[in-house]
Parts: structure tokens; sequence; C-alpha cells
């Protein structure tokens, strides 16, 4: 399989299996993991407030007010991405590519990596196919700690849509975790934070009636989500 060509997929008729998480438990790793990621940006804002109410810290009142400004910013962008990626996003039923790319973007700001992301600004997306495309272009983007470039884009063939993420970098990779929550497997060993999010991904695409394949090798990562339109 290619990176960025789906000609490799051929989509199949999805397996029915027991879940490996539902319910209670998989609303519980979640929680979890948003509140894993809520935590860093607000307790930044809190950090910010402190220094402003220090009296010894007053030089620093510049500083705080920048921290509080880029904390607040992080933190409006995952409660913005939360909502399309596990959430059910208020009423909106459809999602034009260049609002996905804004969400992605928001949160990769500052980041080590660069999104390239190759999907027309109007293109529209059901809501399953956007919750689909934003956690795959941001597993996308985590594949590359040390930095790198992430290419997203999308193809259709044959009543199928194929949503695609390329990563390239020096140390590109998949944790273990993560591959097992791809393959739609329960964790056994291993960080369930770094589980939750692939495993999340797998279910949505499988609800979907698709299919999720990843290939991997060195400095290069790929995914690629296929699904009936």
């Amino acid at each position: 399989m290619t990176f960025t060509d789906d000609s490799a997929v051929r989509p199949s008729e999805p397996a029915i299996v027991e879940l490996p998480a539902g319910g209670v438990e998989l609303a519980a790793y979640i929680a979890g993991k948003l509140c894993h990621d809520f935590i860093s940006p607000a307790g930044a804002v809190m950090s910010g407030l402190d220094l402003l109410e220090d009296p010894t810290a007053q030089d620093m009142r510049d500083d705080a007010m920048g921290l509080i400004r880029q904390s607040a910013k992080k933190m409006v962008a995952h409660v913005h991405f939360a909502r399309v990626a596990f959430g059910a996003a208020t009423t909106s039923e459809q999602f034009t590519s260049a609002e996905l790319c804004n969400l992605v973007k928001g949160l990769a700001e500052g980041g080590r990596s660069t999104l390239d992301w190759r999907i027309p600004d109007q293109a529209v997306f059901t809501k399953a196919q956007a919750r689909i495309l934003v956690n795959l272009a941001w597993m996308t983007l985590g594949a590359l700690p040390t930095g790198g470039s992430a290419v997203v884009m999308t193809r259709e063939e044959n009543g199928w849509i194929h949503l695609i993420g390329s990563a390239e970098g020096a140390r590109a990779r998949l944790k273990p975790e993560a591959m097992t929550g791809l393959k739609g497997e329960r964790l056994v060993e291993g960080l369930a934070g770094q589980w939750i999010q692939p495993y999340w991904l797998w279910l949505a695409v499988s609800e979907a009636g698709g299919r999720l394949d990843v290939a991997a090798e060195e400095g290069r990562v790929g995914l690629i989500a296929a699904l009936p339109i």
C-alpha cells in the first residue's frame, strides 16, 4: 500500500465483532482523554492569573497576559475540536473542508509538524465523515513527534470515499498502544490515553460501514479510512 494512493484499498463488508470497549467504559476512556487534553491549557491559565496576582512579580505582567491569552486560545481550540471529533457538534449535520481544516490547524498551531490539507475548501462532509476525518488528520500529525509533514487528502471511487493521511518525518511512527486501537483491539498493556483516540477512530469507521487500513515503515505512516458514500 502506498501512502497517498488509495488504489490498493478494496473495502469489504465489516465483520460483526464484540467491541473491546463500549458503554460506560468507553465513555470513561473518552472523558479521561478530554480531561488530559484540557488540563494543560487550563493549568497554564491559572498559572498566568497567579502571576498577575503576585505583588512580587509585577515585572512579569506582560508575560503572564501572553501566557493566559495563548493558553485560552489553545483551550478553545481543544473544545471546538472535541465537539466534532468526540461529540455531537450541536445540530450541525454537514461540515465544509475549510471548517474541519481550521479545527485541526487550531490544535497544531505552534507544533513542530506542518499540515498539508489537500481537500478543496468547499468540499462537504457528513457528521460521521467529519468525525472520522478530523481524528484521522490529528493522528497523522501525532505520528510526527519530532516534526515532519502531514498530508491529508480524499478520493472518491466506486461509491466509496477514501480519507487519507500520510505522515513523513525523521521519526514518524505510531506507538504500540495506537496500533492496538487502530486494529479495534482491547488495550492489554500501555497507556490508555494513547489507545483511546485510535480505538475511537476505528470504532467510528466500523460503525459507518467502512474499514481502516494502516501502513508504517521507517519514517512514514499512512492511514486510510474507506467509507461508503
